[in-house]
């Protein structure tokens, strides 16, 4: 195992992975099967009652799957990983393996549409209710937690505010309250390492940057081994008390023999078990693919969208731009704080003539997609209000950072040149 702290070598390098034990295949083989042939029977009966670890059923982890998860793990800093078939399905995850009916979570207010919506109407309806708090104010974290909050949630560069969020302060407030920090680190990998600022728990939606080709659905969710589950005692039940679904164990417990792995352990073997939300062999080998090249991606990402923002600054007819290098003030002293190496690739800009204008440029694009996505290596569009947000009342849309002339942006990797000749005559087809 190459041991390193670099994300370039983390990222080609990192994990469990280093040949193939049966054919010495250094890329990682696309293990396509959905059972595993147990020892004997004494085998078998160590698995299933975690006292050894291994492949069980495809559903629960399969060695492909563990190639990505360990080496995501190691490039944020954190013990063990589960990879799973959406974005969506970590958010969930993260959020359900600690919360009954009658709990709460206490989140940003500064998130996509998709998990606003997940919070605000799916998990009510499944009676956990979700507190949303200004992160401009970090101390309204404190004040809207109860003994029945179970985490605190957020996105290091929330799309589409793109305002960093105040990591470290909020997990010190966590850490002093006995919640945890769940961070969602889509749209700043390489960037940032919540981790390294007090989170306890980070995800991804490996569909975004890490895959970075647009071909695969995915997510992810490191356990940063560093939250004391069991000094929580009442405030995590599902970790500390028997769990009636595996035998009564009780997962802090049960893992003290296999490291501090109890929350992610509990998700694979209750939550992904149950709920079934696996990722494919497939698509955890493409977005291994993906992974060895994030480093570099990255770099271009950021110096493009670096100099689209500065150009579109200087056009007639924007009103507005979305980018952390262009904020001041304390916006600006959290993105130098917790991005290191650039502000990412995503941006948003207003066009004076609103959401009509901001139709005409989308559909004036000739080289950037009109898509939902964000992170691929081509450069993406969409206008949020009318798309990704549309589901948000307009009340919920302006907390998001959403308004009805916002356009936004995922700058992809391509020639800066073409980049701002396409932004261009775009932008002269908008004040037509």
């Amino acid at each position: 195992m190459v041991t390193s702290s670099n994300p370039e070598t983390l990222a080609l390098h990192g994990g469990s992975h280093r040949a193939d034990p049966s054919t010495g295949s250094v890329a990682v083989p696309i293990h396509q099967t959905t059972s595993y042939q147990f020892q004997d029977t004494g085998h078998a009966a160590r698995l299933f009652g975690l006292q050894e670890l291994g492949n069980i059923y495809t559903r629960i982890m399969n060695p492909t799957q563990d190639a990505l998860e360990t080496r995501l793990a190691a490039l944020e800093g954190g013990v063990a990983a589960l990879a799973v078939a959406s974005g969506q399905a970590a958010t969930s995850f993260c959020v359900l393996n600690l919360t009954q009916p009658g709990d709460n979570i206490v989140s940003s207010t500064d998130l996509y549409g998709g998990t606003w919506n997940l919070f605000a109407n799916t998990l009510k309806g499944m009676g956990v209710e979700v507190r949303f708090v200004d992160p401009a104010d970090p101390e309204g974290f404190a004040r809207a937690t109860d003994a029945r909050t179970r985490a605190y949630y957020a996105e290091t560069l929330p799309n589409p505010k793109l305002q960093v969020f105040p990591i470290g302060e909020v997990a010190a407030i966590g850490r002093r309250l006995g919640v945890p920090l769940i961070m969602d680190n889509t749209a700043a990998p390489i960037l940032c390492k919540p981790l390294q600022h007090g989170a306890a728990v980070v995800m991804h939606s490996t569909t975004k940057f890490i895959g970075g080709h647009g071909t695969s659905i995915g997510g992810v969710v490191v356990d940063g081994g560093n939250f004391d589950w069991e000094a929580g005692g009442d405030r995590f039940p599902t970790l500390n008390t028997p769990d009636p679904s595996y035998h009564g164990a009780v997962w802090t417990q049960a893992v003290k023999p296999l490291g501090p792995i109890a929350y992610i352990l509990r998700m694979r073997t209750c939550l992904l078990r149950d709920l079934g939300a696996a990722t494919t062999p497939m698509n955890a080998f493409f977005h291994l693919q993906g992974l060895e090249t994030l480093p570099l991606r990255m770099e271009r990402h950021c110096s493009n969208a670096l100099r689209v923002a500065a150009w579109l600054a200087a056009q007639p007819g924007v009103t507005q731009v979305i980018h952390p290098s262009l904020q001041q003030g304390e916006a600006k002293r959290r993105a130098d704080t917790y991005l290191k190496g650039g502000y990412g690739s995503l941006m948003g800009f207003e066009l004076a003539g609103g959401a009509a204008a901001g139709a005409r440029f989308i559909n004036a694009l000739k080289m950037f997609y009109h898509v939902a996505n964000i992170g691929d290596a081509r450069s993406l569009a969409i206008h949020p209000a009318t798309t990704t947000h549309s589901q948000l009342s307009v009340e919920e849309q302006a907390a998001t950072g959403v308004t009805p002339g916002y356009v936004r942006l995922s700058i992809g990797i391509e020639h800066i040149d073409d980049i701002i000749a396409d932004l261009d005559q775009a932008l002269k087809a908008a004040r037509t």
